[in-house]
């Protein structure tokens, strides 16, 4: 049941996040793309595993060195 729910928000998330931006169109010279929402959305949260796996990491070679 809970795997069914995280699929269906999942699927929600990425679908409505597409129809719902309401960007203007670009010119002919199209010199800057816009970076904004998801790819920061995924830098957070990449950052905050990888704080959390080095945590763990520092955390089990003080429990190794102790025993």
């Amino acid at each position: 049941m809970k795997k069914k729910l995280l699929y269906i928000l999942f699927v929600l998330f990425f679908g409505l996040s597409n129809s719902t931006m309401a960007q203007p169109g670009f010119d002919d010279e199209v010199t800057d793309t816009p970076i904004d929402g998801g790819i920061a959305i995924l830098i957070a949260s990449g950052l905050i595993f990888g704080a959390k796996k080095i945590k763990k990491s520092s955390t089990e070679t003080e429990t190794k060195n102790t025993l």
